[in-house]
């Protein structure tokens, strides 16, 4: 008896379930949806910004996912093809932003910092508010595989193959990424903590 391949199971439950999606079984879709939103959901809100964004984006991604499944081929997980077009979807739209932005101003060069909070009720609160702005800060290559890796908890492999890089690409993207994180977290210290340690 030959041994079972679970990554060949899987490749042909991703390659069934998204036949019937095509052949129109709405309960299949729900079952994608399901299995998915909440992750992509998380996803697109820290790649684009605000919650109310990310649901017209989760929305957006579904319906692109919809229309785009019979280029679907089972190279990879349906997981993973679902997270590369996620991805690509909002770097798009980051893009496009950055394009908008670049006609309302000449200098887009570097973002401009957020003001430090006078006095900080809630320190794990303020700490949680400069993180996601530290991450809202890179650039959208470096965030994109931050946030898949680090955050998601893909592997380089996974991330390279969502991003349609290199494994190498994803390793250092993600170094550089923890590099500025720790350097715009450190500048957001108060001077008397910076010294003291």
């Amino acid at each position: 008896m030959a041994p079972s391949n679970p990554s060949g199971d899987v490749r042909r439950a991703d390659l069934d379930l998204a036949g019937r999606i095509r052949s129109g079984d709405g309960a299949a879709f729900e079952a994608l949806y399901r299995q998915h939103a909440t992750r992509l959901y998380n996803l697109a809100s820290r790649m684009v910004g605000p919650a109310s964004d990310a649901d017209d984006l989760l929305q957006d991604i579904f319906l692109l996912a919809y229309r785009k499944l019979g280029s679907y081929r089972g190279e990879s997980s349906l997981g993973t093809w679902l997270y590369r077009l996620a991805m690509n979807h909002c770097l798009d739209i980051l893009r496009n932003r950055q394009t908008r932005m670049g006609h309302l101003t000449d200098s887009m060069d570097e973002p401009e910092a957020a003001p430090v909070p006078a006095r900080a009720p809630a320190l794990s609160a303020v700490g949680r508010i400069d993180l996601e702005r530290a991450i809202e800060a890179l650039p959208p290559a470096c965030r994109a595989a931050f946030l898949l890796h680090d955050v998601e908890g893909f592997g380089h492999q996974e991330v390279g193959d969502i991003l349609g890089v290199s494994e190498g690409t994803s390793k250092s993207q993600v170094h550089k990424a923890r590099l500025r994180i720790r350097d715009y977290l450190g500048a957001r210290r108060p001077s008397a903590e910076r010294a003291s340690l």
